[in-house]
This record gives C-alpha cells, structure tokens and sequence, in this order.
C-alpha cells in the first residue's frame, strides 16, 4: 500500500484526505488513481455542493512519493513513452479536480510542495494552518515542473512571483502565501479543520444552480477573451434568474427569512 484517499460525505459537505503513513502524505501514481476515482464518483453526485480536500495528519502532501514501489510511482524510467502516459493520466486527474462542478477547498497543514503544492493551487480556495511551508520543489531535483503547477500559480499569485517561486524554488510561509494571495485565510492548526467545515457549510447553503454557475464562469474567465466569455454568461446568468432558486431567494428577501434552496 503506498497511500490512501478517504472520502466521506456529510450535509452536501464531502471530504477527502491523502493519507499516505509515515511518507507525509507523498502522492503516487496509486494515490492519484485513488483521487481520480472519488473526484469522478463525487462530481456526479449534485447533492454534494462543496468538497474539502486535506492531508491526514501534520501535512498536506509533500509531493511526489519517490520512496514508493516503482510500480507505484507516476514516472518510472521503463519507458518515454509510458512515463509520459502515465503523467498525462495523473495531469487529468488535476484537471478534473481543478474543473469538478463542486467549490473546492484546500485545507493546507505542514509542508504543500511540489504535487501537493500543484493539488492545493487547483482547489477554488485555500485555507492554511500558521505552520504550512510551500514549496515548488522542482528545480532543485532536477525537474521543470508538473500537473499544471506552473500555469496554476501564475493566475493566483501572478507571473513575477510564479517565476521567483519555481526558478529559485522559494519556500513560502503561511503569512507570506497570505500576502501573496495564495491562501485566503491563515488560522492555528487546530481550527484548521472546523473553520474548513465552516466555509464548507455557509457555501453549501447557497443556490446550487447559482453555486455551480458562477464556478463555471470563474473557469472560464481564467482563460477566455471577455468577448467569448461573455455570451456563456449570459446563458448562465437568463438560466439563473428563471430558477425556482432564484425566485426563492427574492420571496426569502421579501420575507425577512432564510431560503430554502431546491437546486433547480
């Protein structure tokens, strides 16, 4: 066994943990495997609404596992052609997490570096604990850089800082990825888990529709002109507004009350 993804669903809430024992949560080609499997089964479920995604323990995941088997690990050296296969493989595991239907959390303890750092980026939000380290972690062994690390923190933290962090393999504090606007909030590692809860829960009580819609339109503006953009959120906001959400949500406001969200 070279690692494990726990999955549990709980109040429109799932939660996965990377747990890979005594190896801080390195990920392999196994864990990967793992993690696609429950993202693909989650992304299907439109009762789920938020995902939360952490490392068991004191870290979150400190990259590759390259203590793993070799029928284990991602890139092997068997073959160009077969590592290259396989890496693609784990790359739409990342890209399916980055673009699953649900808001995704990162809850970041401990050392997030190299994969881990790469997962952690392709959540929609980041929360740290004040002892999480960040690192790149590629350069210095050797390596440019993989699973959409490079493209993901240039959106985030923007081009001069991704490139001071990946050419000099910067390590980042938690008070310093907070400045830099790579996590949102910084809290003690023992909140960690009930303020991920927290946000998890205030985002699962909005609209569904309108939850999944506006993640669509972030996705898309991260790399679309305004002039291809726009139309798709014109379709996505007329969709909204004949909701039985949305007119729930006004009768809530008129009312002095709470919605109730149908999620259609």
């Amino acid at each position: 066994m070279t690692g494990r993804v726990h999955c549990t669903v709980e109040n429109a809430i799932a939660t996965l943990v990377l747990d890979n024992p005594g190896r801080r949560n390195a990920v392999s080609y196994t864990v990967f495997e793992a993690f696609h499997a429950a993202i693909s089964k989650l992304s299907e479920m439109p009762e789920v609404r938020v995902v939360i995604l952490s490392g068991h323990g004191a870290d979150f995941s400190v990259g590759a596992d390259l203590a793993a088997p070799a029928e284990s690990r991602t890139l092997r050296r068997d073959s160009v052609a077969a590592d290259t296969a396989r890496l693609r493989k784990v790359s739409t595991a990342l890209l399916d997490f980055h673009q699953m239907p649900q808001i995704t959390i990162a809850a970041i303890d401990g050392a997030c570096a190299g994969a881990g750092l790469s997962l952690a980026a392709a959540a929609d939000l980041r929360i740290a604990t004040d002892r999480a380290v960040f690192n790149t972690a590629f350069v210095g062994a050797g390596l440019s850089g993989d699973l959409g690390g490079v493209w993901l923190l240039n959106n985030i933290v923007g081009a001069a800082r991704a490139r001071e962090l990946f050419l000099e393999s910067t390590k980042l504090v938690a008070a310093e990825a907070l400045r830099l606007g790579l996590v949102s909030s910084v809290v003690p590692a023992s909140a960690l888990q009930d303020t991920a809860q927290d946000l998890a829960f205030r985002l699962a009580r909005s609209a569904p529709l309108a939850l999944r819609s506006m993640k669509e339109n972030l996705l898309q503006a991260s790399h679309t002109s305004l002039g291809n953009y726009l139309p798709a959120e014109v379709d996505r906001m007329v969709r909204c507004f004949h909701s039985d959400d949305a007119r729930e949500a006004a009768a809530a406001f008129l009312d002095k009350r709470a919605p109730v969200f149908v999620g259609r």
